[in-house]
């Protein structure tokens, strides 16, 4: 199965037994969206509701942090998961979430994943069967954790990071907030970004119809950031998830190794004490 997934590929593998799909979707605080709700109201058949917002480390000083590798089997047995199915993972919000959950399954040693390009967006757009209501799957034991955090970088890792710029930071926001020009209103902190990095705003990697750009775009649009795609990369946004689409559009591009700094912003942007920068990358 391919990473990427199209709409009329899916169409004709639903109720396949190894075939798991996955609602990912989470929205901004202010979009007043209830996921779950809109999971029961209309989803594609079959689907499972991952419960996104929920699936993380609550414990962590991080906010937003990726969860452990104990949640997360939890939470995989308790739909119906295994290792050995194939997955695909969709969404229907503004951050693209399902690739946040992608990089998360795949940490946690779940290789054969991909995403729905367009998302349920475009499965409704063409028309495609939809179905109502909760959907639980079997449960099954947990399986033994297996998280690989080896692409996943701290405010440690990223502070020696600014000294030594062994690895390019790429944001994934906005340009006003990256800039400064504007205040991140979502985290409640003042715009700016960690010194050195580039910016690629998430949503210059889609087509109007939602779907990923190809990959000479996509290489384009890396390239114009001023990223040089054969040295290591670290992913950094507001909270984490944005900058997993820019790891997904890398993977596309056959870069695996590039990391998520989690924290992202949201935890940069408000300790005093890290460095911080204003106005265009330079």
């Amino acid at each position: 199965m391919d990473s990427l997934v199209s709409t009329k590929w899916l169409a004709g593998e639903l109720g396949a037994s190894d075939l798991k799909v996955i609602d990912a979707s989470a929205h901004l605080p202010a979009k007043n969206r209830d996921p779950r709700a809109e999971f029961a109201a209309a989803h594609i058949p079959g689907a499972l509701f991952l419960d996104l917002g929920s699936l993380k480390d609550a414990g962590s000083p991080v906010p937003n942090a990726l969860p452990t590798a104990a949640q997360f089997a939890e939470r995989m047995a308790k739909l119906g998961i295994g290792r050995d199915d194939r997955i695909v993972i969709y969404d229907d919000s503004d951050v693209k979430t399902s690739s946040r959950a992608w990089f998360i399954l795949r940490m946690n040693g779940l290789r054969n994943v991909a995403l729905l390009d367009g998302g349920i967006a475009k499965w409704k757009a063409e028309g495609r069967p939809l179905e109502r209501g909760e959907a639980f799957g079997e449960s099954i034991a947990a399986q033994e954790a297996q998280s690989d955090w080896r692409n996943v970088r701290s405010k440690t890792d990223v502070i020696a990071n600014v000294d030594s710029r062994a690895e390019q930071v790429i944001d994934a926001r906005d340009a006003g907030r990256f800039t400064g020009e504007t205040p991140d209103t979502i985290h409640n902190l003042p715009g700016g970004h960690i010194p050195g990095a580039r910016n690629l705003f998430f949503g210059d990697l889609f087509a109007a119809d939602g779907t990923f750009k190809s990959k000479g775009d996509l290489r384009a649009a890396f390239e114009r950031a001023g990223v040089d795609l054969s040295r290591p990369i670290v992913t950094s946004c507001g909270s984490g998830v944005t900058a997993s689409v820019l790891l997904f559009a890398l993977h596309l591009l056959g870069i695996d190794d590039a990391a998520l700094y989690d924290g992202s912003w949201s935890e940069w942007g408000a300790d005093p004490a890290t460095p911080k920068e204003t106005g265009v990358a330079r």
